[in-house]
């Protein structure tokens, strides 16, 4: 008994031309196909193969209309492969021929199957060779990079005869592809579109899969990392083919400079909300926490990041939580790289914005405690903003607030980023301050960030600060000694006027008239003194008249008795 592993190798003494290949294979076709019209035997399998030999013969004399076909190194080694496949197929049609010959039925039913599966492989790759359009013109080995001022018609060539070697040539032949196509697309990331467009991201991801040769695999992932980062469109394309499970069978299965680039992938595709999704859906979940908390610190980078990117989504959250990520997040707060700390106070501060379920496991996680400590140590302000987001999510419990009551290097933190901070660094201190009941020593104590308070007022963007500006300043105005430190401030006192004045459209005018009442709480006759001759009384007898919020109380403590019995009628309405 014998089987056929693959198609018998051909060695003549000199290896004949592509042209001589292609005339002897469509020669043997010729007399090939006749022959087994005549077969009796596996009747079925021998029409298979005579359609097959068939379509063969028409590619093949296709193909050899082209002027530079034999150029073409790819069919240098496809020729060849092709004939011997022929001249297998001619014995077996010997075989089936000959009465005499027996060699068991099961077995020539299997050589005809693999003769069969020979072929459709082979006309496979006619077949693309054709239809990539790579055989319009002559191509060396070592194909030469478009130029920076190639043309588009150039580029489209040398990207679809790249993608047709991956699919068609060897080891060899894929390897310098990819090589090729690194190339190009390090020297000009706009190459990214053209390369999704033009060729066939399928065949890249085919190569992700874990029975590739590992050379390739970590070629196609070098590729994939580059297009999703260069380009909208090849990202949306790689994703679309389904790309995502390969690339979590590889951050479960491969070295570690490969789980890199593939979780890099991973958290660049998560970034569209439209992707997010799918990370359940291929299981990724947990493969993303178990890279979190065994990968290196780049890769833990990219797989936190991947989980802040999903974390949006609530089915994966809960998911996230039993999978156990949260006591993952809050370890990297403290053990991971600068860029791991900031993606982990991230995703650490959408969950507790989630709700109490996440505000719970948080804090039981001592989240509050290493978030404190991650707001002392770092300088990077996307990281303290992010920080002090989870901080006031998280400050709703009772525990926390008291914990953050109790951290008077918390409050003058705070204090110093309303002062120095960038505008959403002190937008997101401003609410804190606004929010957490602190005591009135920690008040005096950060009393200096008045002045950059009152400024906060005057910003229209980002939504909210000037709410959230009046409300800390009230807060700290509560202390006599900072009333008489703010009116002493002929800046603030100006900006406040200003803020007042009718005209002035860009303030809403109770935010103004709410700081000048807070003001003039204790009574004190050198604030309200200093108010009136800055000219806040013409400004508040308008808003008065105007009915805004708190103008009428506020005037009535600037003016005192004189103008009580004016207004009494108006104030009992």
């Amino acid at each position: 008994m014998h089987s056929i592993a693959t198609p018998p190798p051909l060695s003549p003494s000199e290896p004949p031309s592509p042209a001589e290949t292609i005339d002897k294979i469509i020669q043997l076709l010729g007399q090939l196909l006749p022959s087994t019209l005549s077969i009796i035997s596996f009747a079925s399998r021998w029409q298979i193969l005579r359609t097959k030999l068939a379509s063969l013969k028409s590619l093949l004399s296709e193909i050899s209309y082209f002027q530079h076909w034999s150029d073409n190194p790819l069919l240098h080694s496809l020729l060849p492969n092709i004939l011997s496949t022929v001249y297998r197929t001619q014995t077996l049609c010997h075989q089936c021929c000959d009465p005499s010959f027996n060699p068991g039925k099961l077995l020539m039913q299997s050589d005809l199957d693999m003769a069969a599966g020979w072929l459709s492989k082979q006309i496979h790759d006619l077949d693309l060779l054709l239809r990539s359009g790579v055989l319009h013109q002559s191509t060396a080995i070592i194909l030469p990079h478009p130029t920076a001022n190639a043309s588009k018609e150039d580029l489209s060539f040398f990207i679809k005869d790249l993608f047709t070697r991956l699919q068609i040539g060897g080891l060899e032949f894929k390897r310098k592809a990819l090589d090729s196509l690194i190339q190009l697309l390090s020297e000009d990331e706009k190459c990214a579109s053209v390369v999704a467009k033009e060729g066939n991201v399928r065949c890249l991801i085919q190569l992700l899969d874990l029975n590739s040769h590992d050379s390739l695999r970590e070629l196609a992932v070098h590729i994939v990392s580059m297009l999703v980062s260069m380009s909208d469109y090849s990202r949306k394309c790689l994703f679309e083919e389904g790309v995502l499970g390969p690339l979590l069978r590889i951050i479960e299965c491969s070295s570690m400079p490969v789980k890199e680039k593939a979780a890099m992938v991973v958290e660049f595709i998560t970034a569209d909300t439209d992707n997010a999704w799918a990370i359940s859906a291929y299981g990724g979940v947990s493969i993303l926490i178990e890279l979190c908390k065994s990968g290196s610190g780049t890769a833990q980078s990219h797989s936190i990041g991947a989980i802040k990117n999903v974390s949006t989504v609530e089915e994966i959250r809960i998911a996230l939580a039993e999978e156990g990520a949260v006591p993952a997040l809050v370890q990297l707060l403290v053990t991971g790289t600068p860029s791991t700390q900031e993606k982990a106070a991230n995703c650490i501060a959408i969950l507790a914005s989630s709700g109490e379920y996440f505000r719970g496991l948080l804090l039981k996680e001592k989240a509050l405690q290493s978030l404190l400590q991650l707001l002392h140590e770092s300088s990077n302000s996307d990281t303290l903003e992010h920080v002090l987001r989870a901080i006031y999510s998280l400050s709703d419990s009772d525990v926390s607030h008291q914990i953050l009551l109790g951290s008077t290097m918390f409050i003058l933190e705070i204090g110093e980023l309303i002062k120095h901070g960038n505008i959403m660094l002190q937008h997101v201190s401003a609410s804190l301050l606004a929010k957490l009941s602190i005591s009135d020593d920690n008040k005096r104590a950060i009393g200096g960030c008045m002045g950059s308070l009152v400024k906060l007022m005057e910003s229209s963007k980002p939504d909210g600060l000037q709410e959230v500006a009046t409300n800390a300043l009230v807060s700290l105005l509560s202390v006599k000694s900072n009333r008489k430190d703010l009116v002493r401030d002929e800046k603030c006192v100006m900006r406040l006027i200003l803020m007042l004045d009718p005209k002035n459209e860009v303030t809403s005018k109770k935010f103004p008239v709410a700081v000048g009442a807070a003001i003039m709480s204790g009574g004190s006759q050198t604030c309200r003194k200093t108010l009136v001759a800055a000219g806040a009384y013409g400004h508040l007898r308008i808003l008065a008249e105007k009915e805004v919020v708190g103008a009428k109380k506020a005037l009535q403590k600037l003016s005192g008795n004189r103008l009580k019995s004016i207004f009494t009628r108006t104030w009992r309405e």
